[in-house]
């Protein structure tokens, strides 16, 4: 069974994705409009283990420059990786 994160530990999450690097950010608030409302806990812990990286680690993987390595690299990480890359959709007018 899956566990949504709650609204504290959403708000806890989102302050501590802030980053330094424009690039990230936007990257990140991109996810969060996107996932915020159906985030797993298992989901939350490995978005926390990326921002766990440098500015300039998270933005390689994230351009897909680099693929996480051991002990970083497991199915939860991957999973959230995908969705970070995850391009924006675009919308016929």
């Amino acid at each position: 069974m899956t566990t949504l994160i709650d609204e504290h530990a959403l708000g806890k999450l989102k302050w501590r994705c802030r980053r330094g690097m424009l690039e990230n950010d936007l990257l990140i608030e991109r996810f969060f409009m996107r996932h915020e409302s159906s985030l797993t806990t298992a989901q939350a812990d490995a978005l926390t283990r990326l921002m766990d990286l440098s500015d300039n680690d998270l933005l390689d993987l994230l351009l897909r420059r680099k693929e996480p390595v051991h002990p970083l690299n497991s199915p939860d990480v991957q999973e959230v990786l995908a969705m970070l890359r995850t391009p924006r959709q675009h919308t016929a007018e």
